[in-house]
């Protein structure tokens, strides 16, 4: 027969266990208990407070707000809030339920928005950067759960970008889209920390990662640099990527946290100097799962030290529209591959020295032999305002050297610090009729004439919109055996909109730029019935179109009409054309 203390030992044991069991059970309903580990994007960064002044409505703190999306509760100790210049860690215990919600900011401001929901206090909340800055969600395992790089554009708003309001994700289910998915907030207060966003709504990404572009760190080391981010576990198959002449597959691909939209490929046999490869990549998805598609094929190459000429200016925009912004084109006119991280822009002074000097990109940006690049403040208002044929080409700086509009100083300089380019530029260089040249870029006549050669500089023609920035110029110097010509195709026109020679185009070739022209349609009977141009600065080559209507805009009968066409430059120089065109119609 087993004794009493037996029982009362079991009994105490028992209690002990059942204690245990039932504080497990109660931890875990309060959620202090949390077995499973963070995925990404199970936890996202929903909105954002960089610029809390002038305020609208809500404190002048920053913060940011994160939302647990997953079906999982998450104990956020330990885990990490970081920008591109510090990291801050969450030191209490705080569950975050799924669909809920917490504000994370500084300690002084806590109470403040313990008013708006959930807070979190952290004593070295990082310091967002008004412009532009990068912010990740690390979990206490060391994975990145969510980063986003954002700058003023977000806003979609040029009143809102000022200050005052925040940036608000608009579907969660769509968490690396970027400026795509965010918009300033349309809460009247300014943002809605804590609570349902002010855009939420539907914003279904259907369209694969492109591939923008590549660069070499040394022969055998590559960067692949994609737009958005991607799926870190298909980008380190090795597999996905290829190179040509030789070089096949890479031995081994590393996504680059946090974003994702870098990878680093460890190649199997190194690159030559000499060669421009083509690089694909292939199975490369995104992170809700669209898989790449034609756009998965760049150039890289191994780049090489930039040297005097090597580099070359050939159109800037010094005296930009009211709200407008300058650029500067380069061209290179070598046989290099250059790395622009390694070439730097500046103005000159009095003195001879070098002042606001820039780097032309923080990151590797491969400039090919006879590509065109363009450097401005704003690509939004170079889009609003210019034909760009090759988006591409723009890149965007916080900030250019100084161009002023009477008359400045460009110089181009590689890593060594060596003036490789260099123009002092002057507002007379434009064509002499022009009255404003606002809004006018200068552009490069002769890429292998002197940079310094005022005669080697005239003003963007106006058929090309006064501006060619990223692709070859109005005035470029075009071959000196083709005479100046004026040719019209068709010959016989029918304006009857049946998607058939509907309208008569005016082709010109000029020998030289700096011509302006006039065009004037004549009837049979000598009587001028459409003034086509009047004044032009004409390209080195391009069109003009008639659509058989006078300067009424009316129908003109069927027959034969003259287009005459004057030119002349301010040398003195004039040239009349007569071309006979016939305008016809169904009956």
């Amino acid at each position: 027969m087993l004794s009493k203390y037996f029982y009362v030992l079991l009994f105490k044991t028992m209690n002990r266990y059942m204690l245990k069991i039932a504080m497990l059970a109660l931890l875990h309903n309060t959620g202090f208990v949390s077995a499973q580990v963070a995925r990404r994007f199970d936890i996202l960064v929903t909105e954002i407070f960089p610029d809390p002044t002038p305020s609208v409505g809500l404190p002048s703190y920053e913060f940011i707000e994160i939302r647990n999306v997953s079906s999982t509760p998450f104990n956020l100790k330990d885990w990490k809030i970081s920008d591109e210049n510090s990291t801050a860690t969450i030191s209490i215990n705080y569950i975050l339920k799924p669909d809920s919600t917490v504000i994370i900011c500084t300690n002084p401001s806590a109470a403040i928005f313990n008013s708006f929901g959930s807070t979190i206090a952290i004593s070295n909340f990082p310091s967002l950067d008004n412009d532009t800055d990068l912010i990740h969600l690390t979990s206490k395992e060391g994975v990145t759960i969510h980063a986003i790089k954002y700058n003023k554009g977000w806003y979609q708003n040029d009143v809102k970008s000022n200050g005052g309001w925040t940036l608000e994700m608009i579907d969660t289910k769509n968490p690396c889209a970027g400026m795509t998915n965010w918009k300033a907030s349309i809460d009247r207060s300014g943002g809605t920390p804590g609570k349902k966003n002010s855009i939420e709504g539907n914003n279904k990404d259907n369209t694969g990662p492109s591939l923008l572009r590549s660069y070499s760190i040394d022969s055998m080391t590559i960067i692949v640099v994609f737009e958005e981010p991607v799926d870190s576990v298909n980008a380190a198959d090795a597999s996905s990527y290829f190179l040509d002449k030789n070089i096949g597959n890479p031995a081994m691909a590393t996504p680059v946290a946090p974003l994702f939209t870098d990878v680093i490929l460890n190649l199997s046999h190194p690159l030559s100097v000499t060669n421009v490869y083509s690089l694909s990549a292939n199975n490369i998805t995104d992170c809700v799962g669209n898989i790449i598609g034609t756009s998965n094929k760049v150039r890289t190459g191994l780049a090489s030290m930039a040297d005097t000429s090597d580099v070359i200016i050939n159109e800037i925009l010094f005296n930009p529209k009211s709200d407008g912004a300058d650029f500067i084109e380069l061209y290179n006119k070598s046989k290099k591959i250059i790395n622009l991280q390694h070439v730097s822009i500046a103005n000159r002074n009095p003195s001879g020295g070098l002042y606001n000097i820039t780097q032309l990109s923080n990151k590797g940006y491969l400039f090919f032999p006879n590509d065109y690049v363009v450097f401005t403040e704003s690509k939004r208002w170079l889009t609003l305002n210019y034909t760009l044929k090759n988006i591409e080409n723009i890149l965007e700086l916080p900030s250019l050297p100084s161009l002023p509009d009477d008359k400045g100083s460009i110089v181009i300089q590689n890593h060594q610090g060596n003036s490789i380019e260099e123009l002092q530029y002057e507002a007379k260089w434009h064509f002499a009729l022009i009255d404003n040249a606002e809004g006018i870029s200068l552009e490069r006549i002769d890429y292998n004439s002197l940079t310094q050669n005022k005669n080697n500089w005239t003003s963007a023609a106006s058929t090309a919109g006064f501006g060619t920035p990223g692709y070859q110029n109005s005035q470029f110097k075009i071959d000196k055996q083709l005479l100046g010509m004026i040719t019209i195709v068709p010959k016989t026109f029918s304006p009857d909109n049946d998607g058939f020679d509907d309208l008569a185009t005016i082709q010109y070739q000029m020998t030289a730029p700096g011509y302006v022209g006039n065009i004037t349609i004549f009837d049979a009977n000598g009587r001028s019935v459409r003034y086509l141009a009047k004044n032009a600065t004409l390209a080195s080559q391009g069109n003009f179109r008639w659509d058989g209507l006078d300067d009424k805009l009316q129908k003109l009968p069927i027959g034969i009409y003259i287009v005459f066409t004057e030119i002349f430059n301010l040398l003195g120089k004039t040239k009349k054309f007569k071309n006979v065109v016939t305008l016809a119609r169904k009956f």
